[in-house]
């Protein structure tokens, strides 16, 4: 397979009480809200990568432990066709139609997100 050049953009975590995640991860760890959907998810600024934390069972595609890897690349779509089409289990596109994200799983099950590159 050819060399796909994944770079790690981030990690999400589910919670049963998102309040509670985001002050421990807010007030104790010090880390700033870059985005927020109120109920739904709270993401934290980490550099060149993000820690995104999101309430438990708000997400379409379930995940066995309910961890999320995220790796941007270059080309969606021609990542997508490396890999092969059949191993992914949920993906969507943005308004102009063309595919942003596609996931599959770990062989534990485990989320992992390819994003297209901004």
């Amino acid at each position: 397979m050819q060399n796909l050049k994944l770079r790690l953009a981030g990690v999400q975590l589910y919670f049963d009480d998102l309040g509670a995640a985001k002050r421990f991860y807010q007030d104790v760890l010090g880390l700033e809200a870059s985005d927020e959907e109120s109920g739904h998810h709270v993401q934290f600024d980490g550099g060149p990568t993000f820690l995104c934390l999101e309430k438990k069972g708000v997400e379409s595609y379930p995940s066995h432990d309910k961890a999320v890897v995220f790796f941007e690349v270059d080309d969606l779509q021609a990542a997508v066709d490396a890999i092969g089409r059949a191993r992914f289990v949920g993906s969507g596109k943005d308004e102009t139609g063309r595919l942003s994200w596609a996931v599959l799983h770990d062989p534990e099950g485990h989320n992992v997100l390819l994003l297209r590159s901004k």
